[in-house]
């Protein structure tokens, strides 16, 4: 069994812990790759999450032997035969625990910033990690959450070699595996995109689940500094994606060359979005140092494969219709990706639609070319892209209006017309429920 990447593992994961509702649980991941994960377990379990923090003391000559761990709370779990065995005095392992205790301290402050951690006392501690390996950090995780007062320990994992699993089931109340390859040799074989989770993924995915359960499980979830894993996972793309409850479609955003996901135009314009309930991701289509190559600005072909990759990972991770908004050239790159990707709806802010070529023709999503009245170069090549249109279409121009949309209201009515057009084709493209059978 191969994962996406860890959140189709945590929603796979998840659909095995259903039983679990009902006994009281809190969520633990390992950072930093298990917390993705745990993220889509807890939010499932409608569960808290938070992060175990374990730090493994090493034996000083031989640092991947492991004598004891520690954890938050002074919890220590000790290994008394590899402790005689080391020969090391007690000196040199006290010296250990102390600069351990720095780092536990410091991962803490990061990942909580100064919040306490979760109490176990009596509750269910469900720790995650996307995968296992040696075991040897998850077993220590097990055991300070067992030292922290939980009455019941499940580690759940995707993927774990046998002779590991088999250890585990002896070890913990009950151990979730989606599978245990005969051939085993690292966890990251076993995902498609296995890309590093940074911390302030980490940090987000708790405050995320925090506003959740703050909010009955449905408020707004804005994930800031998220990371986009594009190119088979060699790169991530910096992206801000908000998602209020109940959102009928998530509109990506494209900006135009020399911009980027801080567009001041482009998150006035997601900000009204927001308002009326949509969902919205503004993400840098290239990194800081691909932006240093000019060419690489009005590359569409590769904008729009970015765009596209980006859409079918978030297809995996939300589930609602997803639409473009696309400015300048950015607009091109949307039209393109447009033509193969099964987009509910598509909008151009003072677009070079031109750009798209021969794909025009190809785009099946109901497509809103937004226009400034005084952009004329740009309105006419605007209105003969919309004769190569076949989809539905529709050419607003915003009178008085520059190409950039600074005049007074001129931003104010982009806005106004993007939300009306994305409101309207997502109500459209809305299923209807099936007729009832009762008389």
């Amino acid at each position: 069994m191969r994962f996406d990447d860890r959140v189709d593992a945590g929603r796979r994961l998840a659909e095995r812990l259903g039983h679990l509702r009902g006994a009281d649980p809190v969520v633990l991941g390992l950072p930093r790759g298990g917390v993705p994960v745990a993220f889509e377990v807890a939010r499932a379990l409608a569960a808290p999450l938070d992060v175990i923090l374990v730090r493994k003391l090493g034996v000083p000559y031989h640092r991947e032997l492991g004598f004891g761990a520690i954890g938050e709370g002074g919890v220590r779990v000790i290994r008394n035969d590899i402790v005689r065995m080391s020969r090391v005095g007690e000196d040199d392992l006290a010296e250990v625990e102390r600069a351990e205790e720095s780092e536990l301290a410091r991962r803490a402050e990061r990942f909580r910033a100064g919040q306490p951690r979760i109490p176990l006392e009596g509750r269910t501690a469900v720790v995650v990690d996307d995968g296992i390996a040696t075991g040897a950090t998850a077993s220590a995780a097990c055991q300070v959450a067992r030292a922290q007062g939980a009455a019941r320990v499940v580690l759940a994992v995707p993927v774990a070699p046998p002779d590991a699993a088999a250890a585990f089931r002896e070890e913990v109340d009950e151990l979730v595996c989606l599978s245990t390859p005969a051939l085993f040799s690292a966890v990251g074989e076993w995902y498609r995109d296995f890309s590093q989770t940074s911390d302030e993924e980490v940090v987000e995915l708790l405050r995320q689940n925090a506003a959740e359960a703050g909010s009955g499980g449905g408020g707004e979830a804005h994930a800031g500094s998220l990371r986009l894993p594009v190119d088979e996972g060699r790169v991530a793309l910096a992206g801000d994606l908000a998602m209020p409850a109940g959102a009928p479609g998530l509109v990506v955003f494209a900006h135009g060359s020399g911009s980027s996901r801080l567009s001041p135009r482009n998150r006035a314009v997601a900000e009204a979005l927001n308002e009326a309930g949509l969902g919205t991701l503004l993400f840098d289509l290239l990194t800081p140092l691909e932006e240093n190559d000019r060419a690489n600005v009005f590359a569409v072909e590769p904008l729009a494969r970015r765009l596209t990759e980006v859409t079918r990972w978030l297809r995996r991770r939300e589930t609602v219709p997803i639409c473009y908004f696309g400015a300048s050239t950015g607009a091109a790159a949307a039209l393109w990706a447009a033509s193969q990707d099964g987009i509910a709806a598509v909008v151009s802010r003072g677009g070079r639609p031109d750009l798209a070529g021969p794909h025009l023709a190809e785009v099946t999503a109901p497509t809103l070319l937004i226009v400034g009245g005084h952009d004329e170069t740009v309105l006419d090549l605007n209105r003969r892209a919309a004769e190569q249109l076949r989809c539905e279409n529709r050419l607003a121009v915003v009178p008085g209006a520059t190409h950039l949309f600074e005049e007074p209201g001129a931003l104010d009515a982009v806005a106004d017309l993007a939300r009306d057009w994305f409101t309207a084709h997502l109500a459209a493209s809305a299923p209807t429920s099936p007729p009832s059978d009762s008389l």
